[in-house]
């Protein structure tokens, strides 16, 4: 699907072809352009409509041995309170000039709450969830519902809701949060506010409130029959994902296909109550490898982060290879050829702007088979 060399220098003849030749009155013309605030298409249509995306992010992997530390620097050194509002530190793209997103829609930050901890309340348009890969202790408050956040558990913040954490132990606690800042940005959409001091409820209950109304299998609130925006599910808990996964790949070995493809297990996250994804702008799954199994090479239109959770395995994008253990993320921009590799069993968690390319039909999926 890329274009090669020759279709490359075809396309650049017929862009150079459309040029007017250069003159004093052209070079005049372009000026008063500037001075009006105006630019000719003819001059940048070979940026504004690529022949195929051309992303500026850049593939890249984050080692979680690194951010681990530097987390707990920060934890010795940066207090959390009003002002600052969390002790997150966000992974920022090497392609996007310095800015803090992990790709043009998205936004990821590894947190860090100290023992007996608090992070205020706030909110914000931005939807926002929460991944933690090791420890806890920590419950997060989202509308006055206390959520316990533990290994292996996707935690939603949809938009709007107040929310703040609280650690209920003597040990510091570190997680992925993931949210659709840059999305949000470039819309001009954002609004903020302040919520009190402390979060609303200190409780620290087993369940949420939501999971007791929600997390019932197959079963749904008669009271509440409507579609909702995101998910009112706050906590989707790891025994419940590794129990569907640990099925998958049971049912394979049984003769069922019930995988995604041979040895590759996969869930998505999902909103009851419509059954599309959790949040309006971002997608998030979890896939299990067994030893030895390769996926297929694929591109996809938009931007998808994963998350090392368990085992080792391998990731290539764009035939650069590069080995990954627990913790790793990974950014895979638009477009670029990616696949993975599992050395042992390997489990990670994945989130993407998928939905916002599907809502405005902008998806596209190109898959070698292959090589497989």
């Amino acid at each position: 699907m890329s274009l090669t060399d020759d279709e490359e220098l075809r396309r650049e003849s017929v862009e150079d072809a459309m040029q007017p030749p250069d003159s004093p009155e052209l070079r005049r013309l372009y000026a008063d352009y500037d001075s009006h605030h105006l630019v000719p298409l003819w001059t940048q249509i070979g940026d504004l409509m690529p022949h195929e995306p051309a992303p500026a992010a850049r593939p890249h992997v984050w080692r979680w041995t690194e951010l681990y530390p530097l987390a707990q620097r920060a934890g010795d050194l940066v207090p959390v309170g009003r002002g600052g509002e969390r002790r997150a530190i966000a992974l920022a793209n090497p392609g996007l000039q310095g800015k803090p997103y992990i790709s043009p829609t998205l936004w990821a930050a590894i947190q860090y709450l100290g023992p007996r901890e608090t992070a205020p309340e706030h909110r914000h348009s931005q939807s926002a969830f929460r991944f933690v890969v090791e420890g806890e202790g920590v419950w997060t408050v989202v509308n006055g519902d206390p959520v316990r956040m533990s290994r292996g558990d996707l935690l939603l913040t949809p938009g709007w809701h107040f929310h703040g954490h609280h650690n209920e132990t003597d040990h510091p606690m570190a997680w992925i949060d993931g949210l659709d800042i840059p999305l949000v940005h470039y819309l001009d959409a954002g609004f903020f506010e302040f919520g009190s001091n402390r979060v609303t409820d200190d409780a620290t209950p087993n369940l949420s409130r939501a999971e007791r109304a929600w997390c019932h299998p197959g079963l749904r609130p008669v009271s509440q029959l409507r579609g909702t925006v995101a998910s009112p599910v706050t906590a989707y808990r790891w025994e419940h994902t590794d129990a569907a996964l640990t099925q998958q790949l049971l049912l394979e070995e049984e003769g069922d296909p019930a995988t995604v493809a041979p040895g590759h297990a996969a869930v998505r996250f999902v909103n009851p109550t419509t059954g599309g994804d959790v949040m309006p702008t971002i997608r998030a799954e979890f896939h299990r490898l067994r030893a030895g199994t390769s996926t297929a090479t694929r591109r996809d239109v938009g931007s998808c982060v994963y998350q090392v959770f368990d085992g080792r395995g391998a990731i290539t994008i764009a035939g650069e290879t590069t080995q990954l253990e627990i913790g790793d993320l990974v950014v895979v921009p638009s477009w670029v050829p990616w696949s993975l590799r599992a050395e042992t069993t390997f489990d990670l968690f994945s989130f993407s702007d998928a939905p916002v390319m599907e809502r405005l039909h902008l998806a596209r999926t190109h898959i070698e088979e292959d090589d497989a």
